[in-house]
């Protein structure tokens, strides 16, 4: 990398109006890099959208000929299309590049990382690889329960994600507000974004005419979570389904280990991954106590009643919290 841009106090956040964005930038502005050159791009329908930056006035521009000229660091917190539009370009400014839309798992030499991957891995963050992609909540609690019940003999295991509507921007939670408002006056439920009804409502899939694809959703998980492990790990089936919440990723669980486990012994294996196992008395993590949090909240493990070999698990995590920080995390070690 040549030397003026490693020296470089340029951050591009590519997806700066997405609510991954934004929360990108506040992390950034609060840390370390309070004070470095911020500059905001996104697609055409954002550009022109006013922010601040730095505690100035920011306008949200397109992506242009140089918009990544002299950046040290790259931030990708739009939709997939979009980073694969631009990808190309980015990469020729030599900058390290930051993926949290997904769109990096199709690339060749993709390194993932999240804050406690090192140390389960037992390796170091390669720190020139050059494009780093952020594993979505999801996908994060399905790694990390693997690595964690691995030494416990796991055979299988199963992960049942409840999607929120955040995860399609505030297009999505305006939907669902839209929508609540409808059906308690006894109005005609409007679908621009989902084309079905979100509100008060679990569903397997989104209607035809909706860009968001629940099924493309499980994909991006899986394959997330196939990259983020070794070689001859056990990797989970995943289940997507629609959940009538504003924010946050919560997940169900279900593994086989070897018989004869307590359940302070699967606690601990978890809390060693990077969980934050709640008491066994305690009612148990949900959307509301995860907000905000940088960890994937767990309750205490139970065993089925049943079989000594199955264990249950449920989890909660802040879905744009949590990947903003670990995006911001891995900046402090490309750039310390």
């Amino acid at each position: 990398m040549p030397s003026f841009e490693r020296d470089s106090h340029r951050i591009v956040i590519a997806g700066a109006s997405s609510l991954l964005g934004a929360e990108v930038k506040s992390l950034l502005e609060e840390g370390k890099f309070a004070g470095w050159d911020l500059r905001l791009v996104d697609e055409e329908v954002a550009a022109g959208t006013l922010t601040e930056a730095g505690g100035e006035p920011a306008v949200i521009q397109p992506v242009e000929e140089g918009s990544f000229d002299r950046a040290r660091l790259i931030f990708f917190t739009g939709s997939a299309e979009f980073t694969r539009t631009n990808l190309a370009d980015a990469r020729q400014s030599k900058a390290q590049i930051v993926d949290l839309s997904g769109a990096s798992l199709d690339e060749t030499g993709t390194e993932p990382w999240f804050e406690h991957l090192e140390g389960l891995r037992g390796s170091a963050l390669e720190l020139d690889a050059g494009l780093y992609q952020i594993p979505s909540a999801p996908a994060l609690a399905g790694v990390m329960l693997s690595y964690a019940l691995r030494p416990l003999g796991l055979n299988w295991f199963s992960l049942v994600v409840f999607h929120s509507v955040s995860e399609a921007g505030r297009a999505g939670i305006e939907e669902l507000e839209a929508q609540t408002a409808q059906i308690l006056s006894s109005r005609s439920v409007g679908q621009p974004v989902f084309d079905v009804q979100v509100a008060f409502n679990m569903a397997a899939q989104y209607g035809i005419q909706s860009r968001y694809d629940l099924r493309k959703i499980r994909k991006r998980i899986f394959d997330e979570v196939h990259l983020a492990l070794p070689q001859g790990a056990v990797i989970p089936t995943v289940q997507v389904l629609h959940a009538p919440v504003f924010y946050g990723t919560s997940f169900s669980a279900t593994a086989e280990l070897n018989q004869g486990l307590e359940s302070k012994q699967v606690a601990e294996a978890c809390g060693h991954a990077g969980f934050a196992v709640q008491p066994k008395e305690d009612p148990g993590p949900s959307n509301v106590t995860a907000a905000g949090e940088n960890v994937i909240q767990l309750a205490y493990p139970e065993g089925d009643m049943h079989t000594a070999k199955r264990w249950f698990f449920w989890g909660a995590a802040d879905n744009i919290r949590l990947p903003a920080w670990n995006a911001v995390k891995l900046a402090e070690k490309l750039a310390p």
